[in-house]
């Protein structure tokens, strides 16, 4: 499994907002400028990220983003399932996926599933909130 560059820069963008958005709406452009990542890169990032209820958007002066919810209720499997789709090692454990006509068979199925529920647990495992560890020496950069 590879995370893409869009589920890591959701990454740093939201960690970004918990630590610096306080009560206000931070501009696209702040975010870029913050994390050097290409404004035109991250709308389409943030766009996915409001649909998903994870951000909240504002338009007009005084707009921009803000997180959806406290980051201590975000989850990172959820950023990055919104931004990846599926992170299932295989393609017949992915969600909507049609039965397979192996699985009963299947020597390796076994392993996969396995597999799925360590990442999906680990992964469910951390917040936002986890991740904005600022007082800490060496936590000052997220991938």
């Amino acid at each position: 499994m590879m995370i893409s560059t869009r589920g890591r820069y959701a990454l740093r963008i939201l960690v970004d907002l918990a630590e610096n958005q306080g009560e206000r709406y931070v501009t696209l452009r702040e975010l870029a400028e913050r994390q050097e990542i290409s404004e035109k890169y991250l709308e389409n990032i943030v766009k996915d990220l409001v649909r998903a209820g994870i951000l909240e958007g504002l338009r007009g002066k005084g707009g921009g983003y803000r997180l959806g919810r406290a980051a201590e209720r975000i989850s990172v499997l959820e950023v990055l399932r919104v931004m990846e789709g599926t992170l299932a090692p295989v393609s017949c454990l992915s969600a909507g996926c049609a039965p397979c006509p192996r699985a009963s068979r299947c020597r390796t199925l076994p392993l996969w599933e396995g597999l799925d529920q360590v990442v999906t647990s680990y992964l469910a495992g951390f917040t936002l909130q986890d991740l904005t560890r600022r007082d800490d020496d060496g936590f000052d950069y997220v991938i």
